[in-house]
């Protein structure tokens, strides 16, 4: 009896290895419906500066800047400003 089921296992293996594959190959086709074409008509001077960039950009500056430039944020209230209403001054030329 054992020997019988034992021949079933590598059968019941490639089914389910066969339906996982296909269930990855249709989500993968699968198209996106929310595209970002279109920007909304009230959007931020931000969004309209970087409308190539769908998702928004981080105006949180990682790298070495001027002096100037962190002036121009702490004058602008950068440290304070809530998402989505970050003025342009905040992000990096």
């Amino acid at each position: 009896m054992t020997d019988r089921l034992t021949r079933f296992w590598p059968l019941i293996a490639a089914a389910s290895f066969a339906v996982l594959l296909a269930v990855n190959a249709a989500q993968s086709a699968a198209t996106r419906t929310d595209t970002h074409t279109l920007l909304p008509t009230d959007a931020t001077p931000a969004q309209q500066a970087y409308a190539d960039a769908p998702d928004g950009v981080d105006p949180i500056v990682t790298g070495p800047v001027s002096t100037a430039f962190k002036q121009r944020q702490a004058a602008a209230g950068c440290e304070t400003a809530s998402w989505p209403n970050i003025p342009l001054v905040c992000y990096p030329d």
